[in-house]
């Protein structure tokens, strides 16, 4: 794998091989392949035929397995699309630091490489299930982190805006950007919400969402944080089905571009070189950020 953290460990199949094999014996003789994967925080190793095992890179995973472990199970049943089901957790060894975890497989193509059948119908179905989610006491269970306001977000993301001199319409990007820092900040209670509604943390069979992956990022916060999907994944009539089945204020739609400009600007130079598929969403939400002046 190419590093893409400067403290990520080296993840192997045979380091890998080594873990399932020590600490769950009873699958030594199923067969094990890495899954190429656009995502940021794990390794993902796709065991057997119904599992597959998530091993955090870096520390930015730390928490994710007690997190999912409690809450997957409690979501499971209320919301209107499939979620990992936990089945077992690993811990260090063979020099390997983390806590990692063995889900159940869910088939499904991302949705940024899936031909959706009818993009008006998944963005109903999106936001039915965030707004599902939202409606969840964030407060009956431990592990949840807040969500960044965009004002502490500010530094990071003009640090970004200069790097990508050249390579985006900065002046534009400073426009946009000031322009979310205006929308009034979130002032109700903390909300239930997902906050990397990515398209690769979206699965598609035949045409039509199915799933929701890779909660590691599960939060109690701002609800703009789930309005990725907006500008990373829908468009046009698309986008206006999501943000009317949504039914968010003015402000919280502001807030929600903003979400989306930032995590466009800060990821293109950092995965520029060593994530293309990331590097190419982070264009794609900063282009769709942009060119939307609703």
């Amino acid at each position: 794998m190419t590093k893409m953290h400067a403290d990520q460990v080296d993840i192997d199949e045979d380091l890998v091989r080594g873990l399932v094999d020590e600490q769950f014996p009873q699958w030594a003789d199923l067969p094990l392949r890495r899954v190429d994967s656009a995502g940021t925080v794990n390794a993902i190793y796709r065991l057997g035929g119904d599992m597959v095992l998530r091993l955090p890179l870096n520390r930015s995973g730390l928490g994710d397995v007690d997190r999912e472990e409690y809450w997957l199970p409690k979501l499971a049943p209320l919301l209107p699309l499939a979620i990992p089901t936990p089945l077992a957790r690993g811990g260090p060894g063979d020099g390997y630091p983390f806590l990692w975890s063995v889900h159940r497989w869910l088939p499904g193509r991302s949705a940024d490489q899936a031909d959706l059948e009818s993009p008006g119908e998944a963005a109903a179905v999106l936001a039915r299930f965030a707004t599902r989610l939202w409606r969840i006491d964030p407060t009956q269970g431990p592990h949840l982190a807040g969500s960044t306001p965009l004002a502490a977000m500010d530094d990071g993301v003009r640090a970004a805006i200069r790097a990508l001199e050249g390579r985006i319409d900065t002046d534009a990007a400073s426009l946009a950007w000031e322009a979310a820092l205006r929308a009034p900040a979130w002032d109700g209670p903390p909300l239930l919400v997902h906050r990397d509604l990515l398209p690769g943390n979206l699965l598609a069979v035949d045409g039509r969402l199915h799933a929701v992956i890779d909660f590691g990022t599960l939060g109690a916060g701002d609800p703009a944080t789930d309005m990725l999907p907006a500008w990373s994944l829908f468009s046009g009539e698309a986008r206006e089905v999501f943000r009317e089945c949504l039914d968010v204020d003015a402000a919280t739609w502001a807030r929600g571009k903003g979400y989306a400009l930032a995590k466009g600007l800060v990821g293109l130079p950092y995965y520029q070189d060593t994530n293309p598929r990331f590097a190419a969403l982070a264009r794609r939400l900063i282009d769709a950020v942009l060119a939307d002046t609703g």
